[in-house]
């Protein structure tokens, strides 16, 4: 048994916890304005996730590291249920129904912190040379991303298969990889990304990109852009922001909800949330550099590149720079799994930093792991 004591306390990663809170108190706040049932939903969702916190964070997760794989494949084969037994929405199997209880699971929303789990173990347990990863480490490591990447990918989901990738190859790229690995890859990736665009990608897929690349963007995408541009740099009272309270912002309360955020708080309210991003990003990638344990320098590496990602790329998406996928901003949009799937991953991490030292597992005042 673990002893709760001024140790534990003294290793607790508390910035990282003062910079999510302002997330969650300015989402509630704005979901509240314009659904208020989806916010007390979403209480409930940031509620149970920190039930979720609380307990994974006094798992003896490092003596439990052989069950890592195991999740993993436990992930993979759920994906591979959703190709068998799914639920289709909207033209994508995505889901599996859960017996009885008239509910369904997403599968590739937990596989996010399985594979983040996945590489610390793989990379803990083999550790880079001085150089970075040769060819054969790297693929090795790559199967282990590939594979739940092209489940997911022909579900089809291709937003969030291409988040695993990032996330995973951005992991790899952190912790080292010798350099003609990556100019190889490069030069890969100029030849597969045409021929992917035409014979893989999906008609609604292409769309996406078309309306991109087009002279005259999405409706959605217009609706958020007259929004932001309406903002000024103060916001706009509730009564006033027409967007949002008439309707025309869509899914305002998720995918679209940064145009709100402009709309009510102005380029000074989206400066501000911006810039917490910023500061917990770098915050977490200066962890991972800074200190010497692998499972803490991937998992917060990971957790790092995925919220740069989310935030990057639904931003970029509301102002008409990015093709719209469903990339929810991180910890903010409305939706309980991706919110839940967040604190699992700071919980492992808080877990891995505070409980960091052997002496506060057994007492034998060991103050390194093997």
């Amino acid at each position: 048994m673990w002893r709760i004591d001024r140790r534990i306390l003294a290793q607790f990663d508390f910035i990282t916890i003062i910079f999510i809170m302002p997330l969650i108190f300015m989402s509630h706040w704005l979901i509240g304005e314009v659904v208020a049932s989806l916010a007390q939903k979403h209480t409930a969702y940031v509620f149970f996730s920190f039930l979720a916190f609380a307990g994974i964070f006094f798992l003896p997760i490092r003596r439990m590291n052989w069950i890592i794989p195991l999740i993993y494949w436990i992930n993979i084969i759920l994906l591979l249920g959703v190709e068998f037994v799914g639920h289709s929405r909207l033209g994508a199997k995505r889901w599996i129904d859960i017996p009885f209880i008239n509910a369904t699971i997403q599968p590739s929303e937990f596989v996010k912190p399985a594979l983040i789990l996945m590489l610390a173990y793989l990379i803990a347990k083999t550790p880079p040379p001085p150089d970075g990863y040769r060819i054969k480490d790297f693929l090795k490591i790559s199967a282990y991303i590939i594979l739940p990447f092209g489940l997911i990918a022909k579900e089809p989901d291709l937003g969030t298969g291409l988040v695993l990738l990032l996330i995973g190859y951005g992991v790899l790229f952190l912790i080292g990889v010798y350099w003609k690995i990556w100019v190889s890859m490069i030069i890969a990736l100029g030849i597969i990304v045409p021929l992917a665009y035409t014979q893989v990608l999906h008609d609604y897929q292409k769309q996406r990109i078309l309306d991109f690349v087009g002279e005259k963007p999405s409706y959605h995408v217009q609706q958020s852009i007259i929004a932001i541009g309406s903002g000024g740099w103060t916001g706009k009272h509730k009564e006033d922001a027409t967007q949002t309270q008439m309707k025309f912002l869509p899914i305002a309360t998720s995918d679209f909800i940064f145009a709100y955020v402009v709309e009510r708080t102005g380029f000074l309210g989206a400066l501000f949330l911006i810039t917490i991003y910023v500061i917990l990003i770098l915050h977490l990638i200066t962890l991972s550099i800074y200190h010497d344990d692998y499972y803490i320098k991937v998992v917060a590496s990971a957790i790092g590149f995925m919220i740069f990602v989310y935030m990057s790329v639904n931003i970029a998406m509301t102002m008409g720079l990015a093709p719209v996928v469903g990339v929810p901003l991180p910890m903010f949009s409305y939706g309980g799994s991706s919110f839940l799937n967040f604190m699992i991953l700071f919980a492992v991490m808080e877990n891995l930093i505070a409980f960091r030292f052997k002496d506060l597992y057994d007492g034998r005042g060991t103050k390194s792991f093997v």
